[in-house]
C-alpha cells in the first residue's frame, strides 16, 4: 500500500504543527538548553527584535499582495507571494526563537498601567493567533503542494486560506505593534 502525502494532508499538518509547537513553547519555557545554541555577538542579539520588525512589516505586504493576486485570478503570483510570506514567517520565527532560548522574553519597560491596559492584552491576542495561524498555515500549504492548481478550488484551500490569511495579517500587525511598545515607545 503507498502513501501519499496528498493523502494525509491533516496528520501532516498535526505532526509539523506538534512540532512547531514544542519548538516555541519549548523556547519561550526555557526547556530548550542555551547551551544547546552558539551565541551570537551581543550586537547580533540586539539587532534581532528590529529585524523582526522590518520582516513583519514586510510580510504584511507580501500577504497583502497574495491576496489581491488570487482576488485577480494570478494564482502564480499568490502561489510566490505566499511562499514570500511563509519563507519571512519562518525567518521571523528562527530570529525569534534563537534569541527568546538565548535570553529569554522581553521584559516591559514602560508603566504598569500600560503593561497591563495596552502591552499585555495585546501581547496576548498577538500570540493566540500566532498559534492559531501555525496549523491553518501548514494546512494550506500541504494542500497547495500536493495538488496541482486546477484542484485547489475544490478543496479547503480557499477556505482555510481566507481565514489563516487575515490570522496571519492581524498577528503580524499586532506584533508590530508589540515591538513599538517594547522598543520605541518605551
Amino acid at each position: 500500500m503507498e502513501l501519499r502525502a496528498r493523502d494525509r494532508v491533516p496528520e501532516l499538518t498535526g505532526l509539523l504543527t506538534a512540532v512547531a509547537l514544542a519548538l516555541v513553547f519549548g523556547a519561550v519555557l526555557g526547556w530548550i538548553p542555551r547551551a544547546a545554541l552558539p551565541r551570537a555577538p551581543e550586537w547580533v542579539l540586539a539587532a534581532i527584535p528590529h529585524v523582526n520588525a522590518a520582516v513583519s512589516v514586510l510580510a504584511i505586504f507580501v500577504i497583502l499582495a497574495g491576496w489581491r493576486a488570487i482576488r485577480r485570478g494570478r494564482v502564480t503570483r499568490h502561489r510566490n507571494a505566499m511562499l514570500a510570506g511563509l519563507v519571512l514567517f519562518a525567518t521571523f520565527l528562527g530570529l525569534y526563537l534563537y534569541r527568546v532560548t538565548l535570553e529569554g522574553p522581553s521584559g516591559f519597560p514602560g508603566p504598569a498601567a500600560v503593561e497591563q491596559f495596552v502591552y499585555l492584552p495585546i501581547l496576548g491576542i498577538h500570540m493566540l493567533l500566532a498559534i492559531v495561524c501555525i496549523p491553518l498555515l501548514f494546512y494550506v500549504l500541504l494542500l497547495a503542494l500536493t495538488r496541482p492548481t486546477s484542484e485547489l478550488s475544490g478543496t479547503n484551500h480557499p477556505r482555510v486560506g481566507r481565514v489563516a490569511a487575515t490570522l496571519w495579517l492581524v498577528s503580524f500587525a499586532l506584533g508590530t505593534v508589540v515591538y513599538l511598545l517594547l522598543y520605541v515607545l518605551f
